[in-house]
């Protein structure tokens, strides 16, 4: 799937608080907005992605991505348009950088399960939770989809996502240490972003590091978290995941408005 000697990076972020989250609500493929929060989520993240080189810069090539890639579902979408946003403004790459909606990033659909809350789920469906959190593989929620299917979607979409960032660059090689701090910038690689969801992403780390789908459960995704992989000679390796530091602005003033609230109602 991923190019011979192809030199690039790919960034993953998962989209921003639903009213689904903020309500304990399993999403699926139902199409719930961005809340509050998450809309605060969403901006602090592509701030951070709009200058990557601010303290602690990112392991990232130089320049603008090539473009931000997402689920057309309304929680990744509006993620994605605030991070291109981000990138065309003051202080950042000033460029327009493409937005690419594609349905190979749709979240996995959990079909009688969307919109439900956990709790009547874990009441309700009690042996087929239980079992697809056991075992994903032969598992899934009534209605909805298996891994494997999905599997079988996501790759086609990131074989096009890589296949476009090695256009126009030189190949890399494997011919050079392996081994963080021993090599210097990269000018020529292209970056792009995807914007998508949890369940999916999981399945897209797991094709880029060339594991089997049975480790699922293995890599979970922070709401609004930065996940970055590079790849070097076409060998990918995990460079970083769940980077949330630029959130904590965001989960400090939850922190002090929570401790006012306490101090207001006298409880202890």
């Amino acid at each position: 799937m991923i190019p011979k000697h192809l030199d690039a990076t790919v960034v993953l972020v998962r989209h921003g608080e639903s009213t689904y989250v903020a309500q304990d609500r399993f999403q699926g493929q139902a199409d719930p907005p961005l809340s509050d929060r998450g809309q605060e989520q969403a901006a602090l993240v592509a701030a951070r992605l709009a200058r990557p080189t601010a303290a602690p810069a990112l392991a990232l090539p130089g320049g603008a991505p090539l473009e931000v890639v997402h689920s057309p579902l309304a929680r990744a979408a509006s993620t994605a348009a605030a991070i291109a946003a981000a990138c065309a403004g003051p202080g950042s790459f000033g460029i327009d950088v493409a937005l690419r909606p594609d349905r190979g990033f749709f979240e996995i659909g959990q079909g009688e399960w969307e919109g439900r809350l956990a709790t009547e789920i874990a009441e309700r469906w009690t042996t087929e939770l239980s079992a697809w959190r056991r075992d994903p593989v032969a598992n899934w929620a009534p209605g909805g989809e298996s891994i494997g299917d999905v599997d079988r979607r996501v790759r086609p979409a990131l074989a096009g996502l890589l296949e476009r960032l090695a256009v126009g660059r030189p190949p890399g090689t494997l011919d050079r240490s392996q081994v963080m701090g021993y090599f210097g910038a990269r000018p020529n690689q292209g970056w792009s972003v995807v914007v998508a969801h949890d369940g999916v992403f999981k399945l897209t780390l797991l094709a880029l590091l060339d594991l089997p789908i049975q480790r699922f459960w293995s890599f979970p995704f922070a709401l609004c978290g930065i996940t970055i992989v590079e790849i070097g000679g076409g060998r990918a390796r995990l460079v970083a995941h769940n980077l949330t530091e630029h959130l904590a602005a965001l989960e400090s003033a939850e922190a002090r408005e929570h401790a006012a609230r306490r101090r207001a109602s006298g409880a202890l």
